[in-house]
């Protein structure tokens, strides 16, 4: 017997056909496509009516494509949730896209699901980033991937995934939680 799926209750955007069938095989969940990079009038209205009705979490494509319809869903509703999926757990053969991913993948971006704050902290700085090794540092990006892996906030360059860790409300705690995790990944690395 197949173990039963989790049902997730708000309508998951997701770019492509390909994309519903593997969140599908991932969870239950009523899914929207936005046929990719155009997102047409209609289908934003659907999606629209979606957050309303139940409410949405955006899971699109770790690109730019991805995270230009991110932006625009955004703008029209502002209380969508936000899922990411790490480039690498989404790529295969070159082709980068949720439909690569795997239904564990997807799971756990869809758990770690986080609302944009509408009136943004300023709890984070660069400061931060700057103390812990995350700014103007060789090996900053690969820091910078690997916390927004582990916070599911996804990767940025160092504005955004400041403007990411404000937005998204992650915590101090959260934050010192993840930095614990990062430091005893790379120190697991090291040991191999």
């Amino acid at each position: 017997m197949k173990p039963k799926k989790k049902e997730i209750k708000e309508v998951i955007v997701v770019e492509g056909k390909d994309d519903i069938s593997q969140v599908k095989r991932a969870v239950k969940a009523e899914i929207i496509a936005t046929g990719g990079f155009s997102l047409p009038d209609r289908t934003l209205e659907q999606i629209k009516g979606a957050a309303q009705r139940k409410g949405i979490i955006i899971l699109t494509d770790p690109d730019y494509p991805g995270e230009w319809i991110r932006r625009e869903i955004t703008k029209a509703v502002t209380e969508a949730k936000h899922a990411f999926i790490p480039k690498e757990d989404a790529l295969k053969e070159g082709n980068v896209g949720i439909e690569n991913a795997s239904p564990q993948n997807i799971l756990l971006a869809l758990e770690r699901a986080r609302c944009e704050l509408q009136t943004p902290r300023n709890e984070f700085t660069k400061g931060d980033l700057m103390k812990e090794g995350l700014l103007g540092v060789t090996g900053a990006t690969e820091k910078r991937d690997q916390l927004g892996k582990i916070l599911g906030i996804g990767y940025g360059n160092a504005k955004q995934f400041l403007n990411r860790l404000n937005h998204y409300g992650v915590t101090r705690e959260e934050w010192q939680d993840a930095l614990i995790q990062l430091y005893e990944n790379s120190k697991r690395g090291e040991e191999k």
